[in-house]
């Protein structure tokens, strides 16, 4: 069944995508979420029309990620907190720590988007990743230094 997507759905479309995927899945649960509509021979030109619109928008919204991301691969961040003498923090950090920090450079992510490999209990440097989209995951240098 072909269905427009009127919202993102993770690891099938985004919005303004026709995609093609089965009965039960676009009955059972696009349509009753209202995240997409099914193409009909009578609506087919019209939702059509909309797809080539949407795909302009993703262009420009693409080049737009990819110079942030690119902003954020040559980051290099330093945050300074307390440490036992082993230079074991107190406490790990966190997204919020980060969100911050990003923010003091003029860049707006959410907590969500921040993710670490593994937590941070260390003094030294470490990366992060910023989860912009599914494919735009650029990664920056945290170096962490006692007070």
């Amino acid at each position: 069944m072909k269905v427009y997507l009127l919202q993102d759905v993770s690891k099938i479309g985004f919005a303004g995508e026709i995609i093609k995927v089965a009965d039960g899945y676009a009955k059972n649960f696009l349509f009753p979420r209202k995240l997409g509509v099914e193409i009909t021979p009578k609506n087919a030109k019209f939702y059509e029309s909309k797809v080539k619109n949407v795909e302009h928008r993703k262009e420009a919204l693409a080049s737009e990620q990819s110079m942030f991301s690119e902003k954020i691969n040559h980051l290099k961040l330093t945050l300074k907190k307390k440490m036992h003498d082993d230079n074991r923090l107190y406490a790990s950090i966190n997204a919020s720590e980060v969100v911050d920090l990003l923010a003091e450079q003029g860049i707006k992510v959410a907590k969500s988007q921040v993710k670490f490999d593994k937590s941070i209990k260390t003094a030294g440097e470490h990366t992060v990743t910023i989860k912009l989209s599914s494919k735009l995951q650029p990664q920056l240098t945290l170096k962490v230094t006692g007070l």
